[in-house]
């Protein structure tokens, strides 16, 4: 269908046409993965700008989830997440090449964000994780298992930053035992986007709810 809406004729010409462009490779990853891939187009630059101006100050890693085309990734760098103490978790492998060829001095890792605790060094302090996954319309366990895996690795200093397109409450919010500090809608994204800034601090102890 995006194919025959862009009217360039046989998907083959214009995989070739559009391989070298962020929006083509999004485009690409959209037909090959829908069910992964939470929206029609990339985040603009003023919802990734927004994402990270929500990143704390202070040391540890700071680690992006989804990084995508690599929007978040180049505001997180202009916010001043030194490139060392930024690692970004991609599930793509088309988007995991042209993460790696754009920021070649970022640690960018092939895997499943529900895995992170096994993804990252052991005992780094995380200052904040910075998530564009689409928890919205991924299975409501994967879901849970990312939520339980920010719940598990944030220190009482860190925060969790996520974006969706439900403006009102969404499902995953149920599974997230955490206090939202911050909260601002983005009219100017396509489509407008809902930047939400969570704390674990009150809610480290124990085991993640039945």
């Amino acid at each position: 269908m995006v194919y025959r809406l862009l009217k360039l004729g046989h998907p083959r010409r214009v995989a070739h046409f559009l391989k070298n462009l962020a929006p083509g490779v999004f485009l690409q990853e959209l037909c090959a993965k829908p069910g992964a891939i939470g929206a029609v187009c990339p985040s603009s630059p003023y919802l990734a700008r927004r994402m990270a101006g929500q990143v704390p100050e202070g040391d540890g890693l700071v680690v992006e989830l989804g990084g995508g085309t690599g929007a978040v990734t180049r505001a997180l760098l202009e916010r001043g997440v030194p490139p060392d103490r930024l690692v970004v978790i991609e599930l793509s492998g088309g988007f995991v090449q042209r993460l790696r060829d754009r920021f070649p001095d970022i640690r960018v890792i092939h895997g499943s964000a529900a895995d992170l605790s096994l993804l990252l060094p052991q005992g780094e302090k995380i200052r904040a994780i910075v998530s564009s996954l689409p928890l919205c319309s991924l299975p409501a366990p994967i879901s849970r298992a990312i939520l339980d895996q920010w719940r598990m690795l944030l220190n009482d200093d860190g925060v969790a930053v996520q974006f969706t397109y439900n403006l009102r409450r969404p499902g995953w919010r149920d599974f997230l035992r955490a206090e939202e500090i911050a909260s601002t809608i983005v009219w100017a994204n396509l489509p407008p986007a809902n930047i939400s800034t969570f704390s674990f601090k009150t809610h480290k102890l124990g085991p993640p709810a039945p």
